[in-house]
């Protein structure tokens, strides 16, 4: 059964509408039959089909790859293509439930050198011990975690915390932000997201504002975002702070209706988002408009928190709102992923996620494969959790706000620091899922 999805990621929210394989799991399924059907899905379906470098299509020979895996790293289009994936069926349906095994939590670098949390789901473990944004890591293990960030050492990383399973335990050395300190041993579990980080509402002086950390575009959230946006109606904002920096994409449904509920119904049947597949399947081209909402809010202007993680999905809503809505960004220059990908799963074992098709908005406007360079350039101020008043983004963007222009050029010197998560890396994408 094929279904599409759209990578980084962006969702549609209307999944009553998406099929579903009825077949039995089939274990029967090889390497090899699995390599051959990506091997055909990719030179009829793959947006780069017919680019020459650095391999060309036409001419791999599936039989030198022993599995999807590798052949796909074969036949990727490499100049742009950082986001094609082959994933197990169960472990990739799993995720986008959102399900989620580990401690649930990044980490990253503060200006000091300190390794410190920069977001951590309210289900996690770590969470139930009262663990936040912003309380520094000393030791993992009896390991100081600092060097290995700021080596950039991913490996080095994963061995020390161990594999993305339930049951294993770690031993963390923490300084709270009171200056104590405390050890914590905590086990890796299942548990189930919340994308809603936060959702709040700040009183400034150009009124009642909005404040969403969303982390996100998964099933879950359909309803957590009826909620959120339900709270933000009632409350009366007239202005919405939409913090994506963590956000690496998800379902394209969910994107659209993201955007509709901050366009509101004024801008009902406007194109939100416009997809183009190869010139071998432009019958599937196709525009999602934007719809009306019962909490749909109808606003002017939005401030978006970015970061080198806000990709695909986000991406859209960033490049769909644009013509129609008032959209300032602060932070960090985002991924830059301007496609999507159609799903094929295979025997219930695998799934196919090749790059099919570029999004562009109603204006046409899309191949930021540069990324949006933001219009104030703010450190990710991981020293502070996301509704503190002195988070330099958040402090920025309520700076917008309340004068109508960015602030001056910051006396800080601009950083980027590396930053782990526990995410799996193909989430960095944009689903589509065929009606």
């Amino acid at each position: 059964m094929k279904k599409l999805i759209f990578l980084p990621i962006i969702f549609l929210v209307i999944f009553s509408s998406c099929k579903k394989s009825e077949v039995a799991p089939d274990t029967t399924v090889t390497d090899e039959m699995a390599r051959d059907s990506l091997f055909y899905i990719m030179k009829s379906w793959y947006y780069w089909y017919n680019m020459p470098e650095p391999t060309s299509i036409t001419t791999t020979t599936k039989n030198d790859y022993p599995d999807p895996y590798k052949l796909l790293e074969a036949m990727r289009y490499k100049e742009l293509d950082r986001w094609s994936f082959v994933a197990d069926y169960d472990e990739f349906n799993a995720e986008m439930q959102g399900s989620f095994v580990g401690h649930g939590f990044r980490v990253g670098l503060d200006d000091a050198g300190n390794a410190r949390i920069a977001m951590i789901y309210d289900n996690s473990p770590l969470y139930a011990y009262g663990v936040r944004r912003g309380w520094i890591i000393k030791k993992l293990n009896g390991t100081d975690l600092a060097p290995i960030l700021l080596a950039g050492d991913y490996t080095a990383y994963s061995n020390l915390i161990g594999p993305g399973e339930a049951g294993v335990t770690n031993i963390f050395e923490f300084t709270k932000p009171d200056g104590t300190d405390t050890t914590i041993s905590a086990t890796k579990s299942t548990f189930v997201i919340h994308t809603v980080i936060l959702c709040d509402t700040l009183h400034l002086t150009s009124g009642i504002t909005g404040h969403l950390v969303f982390d996100s575009f998964i099933k879950p959230s359909v309803q957590e975002l009826n909620d959120a946006f339900s709270y933000l109606k009632n409350s009366g904002v007239t202005d919405l702070i939409l913090d994506l920096r963590y956000n690496p994409g998800g379902y394209l449904e969910i994107a659209q209706g993201l955007a509709s509920y901050i366009a509101g119904s004024s801008h009902q049947g406007s194109v939100f988002a416009k997809l183009f597949y190869n010139e071998k399947h432009t019958d599937k081209n196709t525009s999602y408009p934007y719809f009306a909402l019962t909490n749909g809010l109808g606003l002017s202007r939005i401030v978006v928190i970015t970061s080198r993680e806000t990709a695909s999905a986000s991406e859209a809503v960033i490049n769909g709102l644009k013509p129609f809505v008032n959209v300032v960004t602060i932070g960090d220059t985002t991924q830059g992923k301007p496609t999507g990908m159609n799903g094929w799963s295979v025997g219930d074992k695998y799934w196919m996620w090749p790059v099919t098709f570029k999004i562009v908005n109603s204006q046409n406007e899309g191949d930021y494969f540069a990324g949006f360079v933001p219009d104030k350039e703010e450190m990710d101020d991981i020293t502070h959790d996301f509704s503190d008043r002195h988070e330099l983004c958040l402090q920025d963007a309520i700076y917008y706000l309340e004068n109508g222009s960015v602030s001056a050029k910051s006396y800080r010197l601009f950083k980027r620091y590396p930053q782990f998560s526990e995410k799996p890396k193909w989430m960095n994408n944009a689903f589509v899922k065929e009606k």
